[in-house]
C-alpha cells in the first residue's frame, strides 16, 4: 500500500460529501418498509437501487439473490488477494412503518434538511449506515487498491427479524466466509463519544389475543355478567412485573448470565447516568429493576415491554361497548444464554395459570432471536479503536446495545465470526419514532473512520 493512499481516500471522500448526501436522501426516499405487505414493490426498488450503487462502486458479482421473504443484496471486492483479511459487511435496506403522518414535522419519505441533520424514516436505521460504508469504499478503491477483501450481504428483512436469513446464510456459507462481519447498525453515545458496541440484546416478540362475548356488547346492558376482555388484559400485563421490576413470567431469569465486577466496572465509565437518560427521554423518572444501574438495565439485563394494546371504541366522544377482542403486542429482549423458544414456552405457562376461564385466548409468536456477544480483545477490535482515535481523537468506550440485531447471531452461529459492531446513530435520533434523524457531521466522520478502519486492518 502507498502511504499516500489513506491520505488520498480521504480527500477523496470530503470532495465528495455533497454527491454522498444527494445520494443518502434519494435512497431514503423509497418507502421501503418490511411489515407492510403493500410496500413489497417498494422493497424490491430499494434492493435494485442498493444493488446498482454498489455497482457504481466498482462491487463485483453483485446479485439481487432472492429469498422466501424479501432479497438480499449480495456483491464481492477480492482482489487484496488470499493474504489479507476478509471483512463481510452487513446491512439492511428496509426501515420501520413511519407512524402517524401528522408527528413528523417534514414528510418521513420525504427528506429534509434541518440545521446539521436529515430528516427521514431510515436515516438513521440503517440507511445512513450503509452509505457510509459504501462511501468509504468508493473513496478507498477510488485512489487504489483496496487493502483488505469485502464481502457484502445488504438483506431486507431486519426490521421484521430477519427470519428469511438464517436459511440464506446456511445455503452459502463457503461464498461468505470471513475473518470479522462489520455491523454497521448500531451507534455511539454522543457525537464527540465514539463507542464500540461488543453485545447486543436478543429479542422475542408475542401477540396476546383475549376474546371475550361472541360481539361486542352494549356496556350498560351486558356490563357486569360478562367479563371484559380488555380488564382481563390489563391485569395480565401489570401482572408481568412485580414492585421491583423484575419480569415475573415463571422461569425467566433462569439462564441469564451475570455481570462480572470487571464488566460493571468498563459499563460504569459510560457517560449515561439517570440524567442522561431523562434527558434523552422527557420521562418525568426513570424506572426499572431495582439494583442496575440504568445502563446495565438497557444493555445488560432482560426486558419485558407493552408495544401496544388494541380494544373496544377508541374514536372521538364516547360509545359504551363492552368489546369482543382486546389484543397487546408484547417485546422481551434477551441477554445471552435466554432462548426466544424458553421465553415462549414462560409467557404460555403465565397465561395458563394466570388467565381466567371466563376469556379465551391465544399467544402468536411473532418471532425473534438470541443474544450476541463478542470479544473486545480482537485483532479487529483494535483496528476499530484505533480508527475511531484518528477521528475523533479520544479512545472509544465500550458498551452492550439494548436493541436486537438477529443478523448478529446468525451470523455468529452459522459462521464461527463475531461480529464487530460500529454506526455513527445517536441516542436522540428518533430511530423507530417521529422526525428520525441523522446527524450528518457526525455521519461525515463515520465514513473517514470506516475509510482508517479499512487501511488499520490490514
Amino acid at each position: 500500500m502507498s502511504p499516500t493512499h489513506r491520505i488520498e481516500a480521504l480527500q477523496y471522500a470530503r470532495k465528495q460529501a455533497g454527491r454522498f448526501l444527494g445520494d443518502l436522501k434519494a435512497f431514503v426516499a423509497i418507502p421501503s418498509v418490511s411489515t407492510e405487505p403493500d410496500r413489497r414493490a417498494d422493497i424490491d426498488r430499494a434492493a435494485r437501487w442498493v444493488a446498482d450503487y454498489m455497482r457504481g462502486v466498482g462491487i463485483d458479482g453483485v446479485e439481487i439473490c432472492p429469498t422466501e421473504g424479501h432479497s438480499v443484496v449480495y456483491g464481492e471486492m477480492l482482489g487484496a488477494g488470499t493474504g489479507a483479511p476478509t471483512v463481510l459487511v452487513y446491512g439492511h435496506y428496509d426501515v420501520q412503518p413511519a407512524g402517524p403522518p401528522d408527528l413528523w414535522k417534514s414528510g418521513p419519505f420525504d427528506p429534509a434538511l434541518r440545521g446539521e441533520y436529515l430528516y427521514g424514516r431510515g436515516a438513521t436505521d440503517m440507511k445512513g449506515q450503509v452509505m457510509a460504508v459504501l462511501n468509504a469504499v468508493e473513496a478507498v478503491a477510488g485512489t487504489g487498491p483496496l487493502p483488505v477483501n469485502l464481502k457484502f450481504l445488504i438483506e431486507g428483512e431486519e426490521e421484521i427479524g430477519s427470519p428469511s436469513l438464517r436459511l440464506f446464510v446456511e445455503s452459502c456459507k463457503d461464498r461468505l466466509s470471513c475473518n470479522v462481519v462489520l455491523n454497521a447498525d448500531t451507534g455511539m453515545i454522543a457525537p464527540d463519544q465514539p463507542a464500540i458496541v461488543y453485545a447486543l440484546r436478543g429479542l422475542a416478540c408475542f401477540e396476546i389475543r383475549l376474546y371475550g362475548p361472541a360481539r361486542d356488547l352494549h356496556s350498560g346492558i351486558y356490563g357486569g355478567v360478562v367479563h371484559n376482555p380488555a380488564q382481563v388484559l390489563c391485569e395480565l400485563i401489570a401482572g408481568m412485573h412485580d414492585e421491583a421490576g423484575r419480569v415475573t413470567l415463571p422461569g425467566f431469569y433462569d439462564a441469564v448470565r451475570p455481570l462480572a465486577a470487571e464488566e460493571r466496572s468498563e459499563l460504569a465509565r459510560l457517560p449515561m447516568d439517570e440524567t442522561f437518560y431523562l434527558d434523552k427521554t422527557g420521562a418525568p423518572l426513570l424506572w426499572g429493576e431495582v439494583g442496575f444501574t440504568p445502563v446495565e438495565r438497557t444493555g445488560s439485563r432482560p426486558t419485558l415491554e407493552v408495544n401496544g394494546i388494541l380494544s373496544g371504541y377508541t374514536g372521538p366522544g364516547a360509545k359504551t361497548v363492552l368489546p369482543a377482542l382486546a389484543l397487546a403486542k408484547i417485546s422481551t429482549r434477551l441477554v445471552p444464554d435466554q432462548d426466544p423458544g424458553e421465553v415462549r414456552e414462560q409467557l404460555l405457562r403465565y397465561l395458563e395459570t394466570k388467565a381466567p376461564p371466563t376469556v379465551r385466548w391465544e399467544l402468536i409468536d411473532m418471532g425473534g432471536g438470541p443474544a450476541s456477544l463478542s470479544r473486545r480483545d480482537s485483532r479487529a477490535v483494535a483496528a476499530l479503536g484505533k480508527a475511531m482515535e484518528q477521528v475523533w481523537g479520544i479512545a472509544p468506550l465500550f458498551k452492550r446495545e439494548g436493541g436486537s440485531v438477529p443478523a448478529v447471531s446468525i451470523l455468529q452461529d452459522l459462521l464461527g465470526i463475531d461480529s464487530l459492531n460500529t454506526g455513527f446513530s445517536l441516542p436522540d435520533d428518533n430511530m423507530h419514532g417521529p422526525d428520525e434523524r441523522l446527524h450528518l457531521p457526525t455521519w461525515y466522520r463515520g465514513t473517514e473512520m470506516l475509510i482508517h478502519f479499512f487501511f488499520n486492518l490490514a
